[in-house]
Formats: C-alpha cells, structure tokens, sequence
C-alpha cells in the first residue's frame, strides 16, 4: 500500500510519517515544501492539473493531508486552510485514481461548549480566522471527495511540539528560564482536551488503511477537559522549576476565546477501534525530553 502524506515534516506529519513507515506491507511518500520530498509541492500555489499530473505518476491508494497553519495572516491562513484542500479535492477527482483521502481538521472549527462534550454533529462556531479557514477547508473535503475522512483534531502534544503550541512554548520559556527563574504566559484558567501526536498519528494512520467508507468527520482527542494550567504545572514539576509563573503575558489570540473544550470521541471508536493511549504526564515528559535529551526531573519524595 503507498501512502502520500502531504505535510510529512510538519508537527503531526513528521509523527505520522513515522508511524506509518513502521507498519508491514505501507510505502510511505513524502510530500511537501521541503526538498527531497517524493512530490515537492505546495498547496498554497500548485494548479489542479498540476497536482492531479503528480498523482497519476506517484499513484497513492491514501493521501493524508497535514498541511496547515496555525498562525500569520488571514492570507496565509485562508491560502492553506482553505485553498490547499479544495486544489487537492479537485486534482484527487481531476486524477481519476480510487484513493482514500484523510485530511486534519481542528477542534478550532468546534469553538467553545462549556461542560458539553463536543460530537461530531455538533454546530460549528470557530472563534478567529484559523478556526473559520480550518473549517472550510474540512467542510470542502467533507463533500467533495469521494471517499474522504476529517480527523478533527483536539489539542495536539508530545516529542517535538512546535513553539507555536502552548505546550511547546512553555517547554522553551522554562528552559530559557532555567531553574529558578520567572515565565510569562498569558491566562491558563481555560480548559483544552488534549491528546498525544502519537495517537493521532495512529488515528490517520487507521484511517489510510480501514477498509470500506468511513464517516464524514471523527473527533480524534484525549476525551476529557484539562486546565490548561495544569499543563504548566506539570512541565515546571518534570523540569524541576522552582520558580513563578506569572499568568500576567500574552496568550494566543488563535485561542483565546474559546474557555472550554472537551470532544466526545466515542465515533472513533467505533469506526476506527481507535482510543488514545498515552496519558498526559507521558506526553509531557516525553516532550520535555525531545527538548532536552534528558529525562524528566524525579518527583518530590
């Protein structure tokens, strides 16, 4: 089986990539901005009849698409969000190949539902321009291709998160810090479900290869609402911080909207046999060990 994942050396593609490449009988393909991919394209630029011309040629039997981006201009953003699925959509039919495409929503579609864990049916009110480009593209991919799934993914963390993330930012702030020092973050009260890139890179990977169709859209979270603030304290306990966090900086403007979110992830389950495996704590010592080559600090006795 040869599996195109567009995005591969991103955050989740990079994860995914790797998952992939382990199972028995997949050819991983490459794809993306970087050169030595397999298929160097970018969705953001690439025509129709140029990308469906490269999908004859590499004859994928699933694309996983992982391009995105989580910040920059409502450009930038509406050019890969939006425009990158539809051009894929269209050169996928344009191609004439039966190919399973699985492409990476975002729980930023959702918006907030304080205390009601979010279904798949659950009505779309995306805070901020990532969420709204998030959701165009998934709602695209949803009824353009003819055997598509959108992984809607929660919070995202583990070995190799982005700065860009909070949890990835704060593994650089209590490193640039150091032991004793001071971070500055912004308002850590609101309460994110998150969920380890391993396991979604399990989800998208179940998803490439499940036989038959799949449903439209599937929640791919950690299943329950943490405060964020709890993901702070943890990091500062793995790094051994014995200083203060001051809650008083600049939080994310993609984010801070939404005060609430939990994904019910029960159709998952059901479609995919799919249920995250790894808890917090292991996603955040393994995070701070990808950042460090060390392991985690000991735990106070």
């Amino acid at each position: 089986m040869r599996v195109l994942v567009l995005g591969s050396t991103g955050f989740l593609g990079r994860h995914i990539t790797e998952h992939l490449s382990a199972m028995s009988g997949v050819r991983v393909l490459g794809a993306g901005r970087s050169p030595g991919s397999d298929l160097r394209v970018d969705l953001t630029t690439t025509t129709v009849p140029a990308l469906a011309a490269d999908l004859r040629t590499l004859a994928p039997d699933a694309v996983v698409n992982c391009a995105g981006a989580v910040g920059g201009g409502p450009l930038l953003l509406a050019e890969t969000n939006a425009r990158g699925p539809a051009v894929l959509c269209e050169a996928l039919t344009a191609a004439g190949i039966p190919v399973r495409l699985v492409h990476l929503g975002s729980a930023g579609e959702y918006g907030t539902n304080a205390g009601q864990p979010l279904g798949e049916d659950a009505a779309t009110c995306p805070q901020g321009a990532y969420g709204a480009t998030k959701l165009a593209g998934s709602l695209t991919v949803a009824e353009a291709a003819p055997d598509a799934v959108v992984l809607r993914v929660f919070n995202p963390l583990g070995p190799g998160s982005p700065g860009t993330s909070l949890p990835g930012r704060l593994a650089d702030e209590l490193l640039r810090a150091g032991p004793d020092g001071a971070v500055r973050v912004g308002d850590l009260s609101a309460y994110r479900d998150f969920v380890d890139a391993r396991d979604v890179a399990r989800a998208a990977a179940l998803a490439a290869t499940a036989p038959g169709p799949l449903p439209r859209i599937l929640n791919i979270a950690g299943g329950s609402a943490t405060r964020v603030r709890e993901v702070a304290e943890g990091l500062a306990r793995i790094s051994g911080f014995r200083g203060r966090i001051d809650e008083n900086g600049t939080g994310s403007r993609r984010s801070s909207a939404v005060s609430w979110q939990q994904a019910d992830i029960t159709a998952a389950a059901a479609a995919l046999g799919w249920h995250p495996e790894r808890t917090l704590a292991t996603s955040l010592a393994d995070l701070w060990t990808s950042r460090t080559g060390t392991p985690p600090a000991p735990a106070p006795v």
